[in-house]
């Protein structure tokens, strides 16, 4: 996905913060050492800060020039880093019944989370799990979609032609076009959940679901539980934006193809995995011409560079009174694609060397969409160069929601006044039928998410269980997107296909829970950050570019890293310690009223 591309590929595609040479993997691999807890702890972070580039190193080639030797170089490197952290994990268990201090006992605690890939404490086994997740990672990267005359298109120009295509049966061919590179993911897969199963249960997880689980200081039953709460507080307003856009779909492209009463077709709503619904913001439009958003004529006019694309994101930044990128931010990120090697086109953030070498990797086009994207990035290069003086196993948010949520919190003050001041868009017009419009194109990414957000790990946590079977992979996929999303395939799908792995986030090993959980966390972080600038009025119309005191909260709850309980970090910014989905249903108060009013009469629901 590149709206919501955020994450620490460095460390989250690959799970290795850190990775130790061969001999020193072998020293630590033994019984647990006569230190001290802090002793334990003072090495561990030490090993990993001296170690650490190794592997961040070996995957940000990887993901730069995917070759057949960049594949082994990785693959070592995760296997590295899986056999030292599986014998730092078996010396750290000498330490659970010792009463520690905090953030000796925290430290420790994350230690034994430091993967979200562990692996078996068998070589043979480590090595073979490192090269199915290099693999799976390789495949989906340099995956294409060919057509019976030769012409190949890769999974980002696929995207491209799903954002602008309204005609149904050119979409259904790019949908089931990207779906092919799947397939061949399905035997890889099922063999890595039951490695992946079977590292974790080393660990005393029941799977690698409850593993991932536990990474949110509450036990993985509350946290499932949470997540649940926080799905039901925001799924009326879901409810309503899909009845609305079923309507319209239905009115564009005929009922007999989006029947009343029934799921959209999962191809019709401007992306390849139907998660984000902004692209058909020029069907659901409420009022036509009420506002000037047009920020893609703007950027293609003006031609702006992908590097000036990204320095108008930095400058949101120093104007919270924030540092500029490091000079080799500029030198060593990736904004374009390559002309003469594949690469992973997926957006991401990288905190290479402990935070002090920041990169983006991007192919970025001239689109208000990219655009955001870039604002986003960055919010993961400032967290992590704010908590970059923490010890390395501090060295991270809060936990996985915050990090996106940060990016996310300051997409939200790119308001029709701050795109004005910056000279992308004219007008800056806000109406009563322009709040509409624009809540309108803003709900068609950030609510239509939400359930997308929650279901791909709960199909996951599913099959690390065993609750889904791998003979019903794709059957327990759609059903999950009918039952939360209210969409169905295009065409018929059978366990042939393996659409999970058409998925980035599949194939790369990466936690989704983080992006639902930022959707939640956004809007409370916003709230709080508009009455630190002292903003009056609508809670959707305010930015807080510019204002150094909500610049200074938002830092210094970022600097903390994940050094304190989440809730102490939530707590720290919006003065509350849960997470509430209140904030979100008050931003969007306006558009649920018109929402509400179109719909009467209309059969909601599937």
């Amino acid at each position: 996905m590149k709206k919501l591309a955020g994450f620490f590929a460095g460390a989250l595609l690959v799970a290795a913060i850190s990775a130790c040479s061969q001999q020193a993997a072998d020293e630590v691999a033994v019984t647990a050492p006569a230190e001290t807890a802090e002793a334990f702890v003072a090495r561990a972070n030490a090993e990993l800060k001296a170690l650490g580039r190794e592997a961040i190193a070996a995957n940000w080639v990887r993901a730069t020039y995917i070759t057949e030797d960049t594949a082994i170089i990785a693959a070592s490197a995760r296997e590295k880093y899986a056999k030292w952290h599986g014998g730092m994990v078996q010396q750290a268990l000498a330490y659970d019944d010792q009463e520690l201090a905090p953030a000796t006992r925290r430290a420790i605690d994350l230690l034994k989370l430091g993967t979200s890939l562990p692996t078996p404490n068998d070589a043979a086994k480590r090595k073979e799990l490192a090269q199915i997740a290099t693999d799976l990672s390789g495949m989906y990267g340099a995956g294409k979609y060919c057509r019976n005359d030769g012409d190949c298109l890769s999974g980002s120009e696929l995207e491209v032609l799903m954002q602008s295509s309204k005609d149904y049966a050119a979409l259904e061919e790019y949908w089931s076009g990207w779906r092919t590179i799947a397939p061949p993911m399905r035997e890889k897969y099922q063999r890595y959940v039951e490695l992946a199963n079977e590292g974790a249960g080393e660990l005393g997880y029941g799977d690698l679901g409850e593993m991932w689980r536990a990474g949110f200081d509450m036990s993985p039953a509350e946290f499932q539980d949470e997540a649940a709460r926080l799905w039901e507080q925001v799924k009326p307003l879901y409810e309503e934006l899909h009845c609305a856009v079923r309507a319209k779909l239905g009115e564009h492209y005929g009922e007999d193809k989006v029947p009343e009463g029934g799921p959209i077709p999962a191809h019709l709503l401007g992306n390849m995995w139907a998660q984000e619904w902004g692209n058909i913001y020029d069907i659901m439009e409420p009022y036509p011409g009420e506002s000037d958003l047009d920020v893609d004529t703007t950027l293609k006019n003006k031609d702006y560079s992908p590097q000036e694309m990204v320095r108008l994101a930095e400058s949101f930044y120093v104007s919270l009174g924030m540092d500029r990128l490091p000079d080799t931010f500029w030198t060593r990120s990736q904004f374009t694609k390559p002309q003469d090697r594949e690469v992973v086109c997926h957006a991401s953030a990288w905190g290479l060397d402990g935070g002090n070498d920041l990169r983006i990797k991007m192919c970025i086009n001239q689109s208000y969409e990219d655009l955001r994207v870039i604002y986003h990035e960055l919010g993961h290069n400032y967290y992590q160069g704010a908590y970059k003086d923490q010890p390395p196993l501090f060295q991270d948010s809060a936990h996985s929601g915050f990090t996106e949520a940060v990016g996310d919190t300051v997409t939200l003050s790119m308001t029709p006044g701050y795109l004005k001041e910056i000279g992308l868009v004219s007008s800056a017009k806000i109406s009563n039928k322009a709040i509409i419009n624009r809540q309108m194109r803003m709900a068609l990414d950030k609510i239509a998410f939400l359930p997308f957000g929650k279901l791909i790990d709960e199909w996951r946590w599913g099959v690390f269980s065993g609750d889904i079977k791998p003979e019903d992979y794709n059957k327990a996929w759609w059903d999950m997107r009918l039952k939360y999303q209210g969409l169905a395939p295009p065409n018929e799908r059978s366990e042939a296909d393996f659409d999970p792995g058409s998925k980035f986030h599949i194939p790369a090993n990466v936690s989704y829970t983080r992006y639902f959980l930022a959707r939640i966390l956004q809007f409370q972080f916003q709230r709080s950050l508009c009455a630190t600038a002292g903003h009056e009025g609508l809670l959707a119309s305010c930015s807080i570019y510019g204002s150094k005191e909500a610049g200074k909260k938002f830092f210094d709850m970022m600097a903390s890293g994940q050094s304190e309980p989440w809730q102490d970090a939530l707590e720290k910014l919006t003065g509350t310690r849960e997470m509430d989905a209140t904030a979100i249903i008050d931003y969007f108060a306006p558009l649920m009223t018109y929402l509400k009013e179109q719909n009467a009469g209309r059969s909601c629901g599937w």
